[in-house]
């Protein structure tokens, strides 16, 4: 009995301890361990993406206020925006390529925190700089509790006195190069970023299991778009702070949000985000990198993979046959991979396609607070709160949708190309109809308007002043909006020809205006408060008809963009996926992201109908636009990109389709009709749904 209890153990125990025992213990360890290590990385990721997205939108929601802080142009603030581009380029190609065979967690870690030094670099200027000054007048408003706006004697003493005051600090306010630190750091954000998508993705093709990196992708996605949403709300929040919040007393700023002299706090979000993006890329040094799949697909049976191979190409589109092709790492060369994927015709239709569509989206995230701001009156806090809480959450929505409506409905090429054509149709119909919803022109005199309104206009530029200001000896270079009681906007107190003031900031009231007509009778008891007339209530109306449209077409615009990804990768071969991510995001960066805010920056100044000046006497940023010409430009712009993409996508759907029944007749003669068009049926194994629009707006995330 103890001989067989003795017998009975030793085999127990030489069973425990077996080599195949071990091998599966072991196994099942390095499985759990790579399980962890993977979620992590997709936490991290995720997070990373989230702050990234944040520091993009919200640098694109205060683009308006850096352009007055510092003094520039609309051009110049365009390349402040797309420098984020010139970093990327500089890397983007070459991380895709050769990133995969490095640690990518720790590459990916490297860049957060080398976007967190760009993004607190870009806060820097504003504590380098002097306290902000929206006009000239301000200085001599607390140095003096009296003011007489249309004064001969005093007029002149305020010049010599604020000409002494502001020759001191003219290299330190308005206008001054400092600006470039801003550029500097979104260079640096533009570097660290390169690595994100390119090889997170890899990651998570490399790491996921079989038909789950759709998902990871969709993922990435979806709550990266949070990040976007969140940018625009804190544009929104910090642009209805001061700029020198905690340095001066508000009580005597006498400007409101509303007022094209505003800006609000631009540099408080690069600190926030870097502090964010720090603390985002702490995990990935923390990850181990991924191993290659090799061990567990060596475990399908030879057949099933064969099988497999078999139905992948017959889905694909102008592929040589996969044993003709070498995989990329084994080519010659960077060169020779670039050669075989451009010559896929396919491919670089559809990318044309993306790239006006993507300069689309960058006019708008970019320019269109601005638009919102002149055209409807609203401040930039507004517009910014528009985005985050009704136009980015109809984006994620879309973007939800449009993949549900391509996964239910199985479609395939033609299919996915249909769906893409209706839905951009859709979205141009609702973009064309927002041209009828435009608002009168803001009656600003001697601008958009003359000083009596039965006076012919004539050239108004040219009409600073006129009869009833005559001997006010104003400052043509001064900005200082007044709303009259007829209505009326004037550039200044003293433009308004008022003679006397009362109160004191926002509440100041000025009597006595000789300009100011009311009922086309002029009384010497005509008086003006500080700021822009407010709009009409058809006005308000009407923006609000806007918000509704633009959002509709953003929808329709987003719900192709899922079934877009999944499109673009079958007509890529596999092999080349990598770099074909990595070249798209170098044509769009480059042609889009970095060319696109510079050179409608330069169309936006040519609306301009009032420049500012700062204390050196150079030319500043722009107080008012012409809204006619303004809303030509920016629609008729935007519509002319629309109509280009659709018309290269509809010789894409001709193309595909065209070459799509060339592969179903020659693939019927050799295969078998039935075999082949059960394939061409189903639609792209999921391993394969990874598209290069997974980073075609990997800075904005729309």
């Amino acid at each position: 009995m103890a001989a067989e209890t003795g017998i009975s153990d030793s085999s127990k125990g030489s069973s425990q301890n077996s080599p195949m025992q071990r091998n599966v213990d072991s196994s099942i360890k390095e499985k759990a361990k790579c399980n962890n290590g993977f979620k992590l990385f997709m936490i991290a990721l995720i997070c990373c993406l989230f702050c990234k997205a944040l520091m993009a939108t919200f640098l694109k929601s205060s683009i308006t206020h850096i352009e007055r802080r510092f003094g520039i142009t609309t051009s110049k603030a365009g390349l402040i925006d797309g420098s984020f581009e010139i970093g990327n380029l500089l890397l983007i190609t070459l991380v895709s390529h050769f990133g995969a065979k490095l640690h990518i967690p720790r590459v990916i870690g490297i860049g957060c925190f080398i976007m967190a030094a760009g993004s607190i670099l870009s806060s820097l200027p504003h504590f380098f700089m002097e306290y902000y000054t929206y006009d000239p007048t301000a200085i001599m408003k607390s140095l003096d509790n009296s003011t007489v706006p249309c004064s001969t004697d005093q007029h002149s003493a305020r010049n010599k006195t604020s000409s002494i005051l502001l020759e001191s600090g003219c290299k330190n306010e308005s206008g001054s190069p400092m600006w470039i630190y801003i550029m500097m750091g979104n260079i640096l954000r533009g570097i660290g970023e390169s690595p994100f998508l390119p090889l997170g993705i890899t990651y998570i093709d490399n790491y996921a299991k079989k038909g789950h990196s759709p998902f990871y992708v969709g993922l990435l996605q979806s709550l990266s778009l949070t990040g976007s949403i969140s940018g625009f709300l804190l544009g929104s929040l910090c642009a209805r702070i001061y700029v020198d919040i905690g340095y001066v007393d508000l009580s005597i700023i006498s400007i409101k949000p509303t007022d094209s002299r505003w800006i609000g706090a631009w540099w408080l979000g690069f600190i926030i985000a870097g502090i964010l993006i720090i603390l985002s890329g702490v995990p990935f040094f923390f990850i181990p990198p991924f191993q290659k799949k090799t061990k567990m697909e060596s475990k399908v049976p030879a057949s099933l993979s064969a099988s497999n191979t078999n139905d992948r190409s017959s889905q694909k589109l102008n592929f040589k046959n996969p044993e003709q092709i070498k995989d990329p790492q084994e080519l010659s060369g960077y060169f020779h991979s670039l050669k075989c994927l451009l010559s896929n015709w396919n491919y670089i239709i559809f990318l044309t396609y993306c790239l006006f569509s993507y300069i689309c989206i960058i006019v708008n995230l970019t320019y269109l607070p601005k638009y919102l701001e002149q055209e409807y009156g609203q401040s930039i806090s507004k517009s910014n709160l528009i985005f985050g809480i009704i136009i980015f959450p109809f984006t994620g929505i879309s973007l939800f949708l449009g993949g549900y409506i391509s996964r239910k409905l199985k479609l395939n090429i033609i299919g996915t190309a249909k769906f893409l054509l209706i839905c951009h149709c859709c979205g141009f119909v609702a973009q064309t109809l927002m041209l009828t919803l435009n608002c009168e022109s803001r009656p600003v005199a001697g601008l958009t308007v003359a000083y009596k309104r039965n006076d012919p206009q004539g050239d108004l530029q040219n009409i600073s002043f006129s009869e009833c200001n005559s001997d006010c000896n104003c400052d043509v270079n001064l900005w200082d909006p007044v709303c009259g009681d007829d209505g009326l906007t004037y550039i200044s107190p003293c433009s308004a020809g008022c003679k006397s003031s009362a109160g004191y900031g926002k509440e100041m009231v000025f009597h006595n205006c000789s300009c100011v007509e009311v009922n086309n009778f002029q009384s010497q008891n005509s008086s003006a408060h500080l700021g822009e007339c407010s709009r009409t209530n058809d006005c308000s109306r009407k923006f609000i008809y806007f918000v509704v449209i633009q959002s509709l077409a953003q929808f329709f615009y987003a719900l192709g963009y899922s079934p877009g990804t999944m499109l673009t990768f079958m007509i890529v071969e596999p092999q080349l996926k990598s770099l074909a991510i990595g070249f798209c995001s170098l044509t769009l960066r480059s042609i889009g992201g970095l060319l696109t805010p510079i050179y409608f920056g330069a169309i936006i100044d040519l609306t301009c109908l009032k420049w500012a000046t700062n204390s050196c006497e150079d030319q500043g940023s722009c107080r008012i636009y012409n809204p006619i010409s303004f809303r030509k430009k920016f629609f008729g712009f935007l519509i002319g990109m629309r109509a280009v993409a659709y018309a290269f996508l509809i010789f894409f759907f001709i193309a595909v389709k065209k070459k799509y029944k060339e592969n179903n007749t020659g693939l019927s003669k050799s295969e078998g009709k039935d075999v082949v068009e059960l394939n061409l049926r189903e639609p792209l194994n999921n391993n394969e749904h990874l598209g290069i629009s997974a980073n075609v707006n990997n800075e904005t995330h729309i």
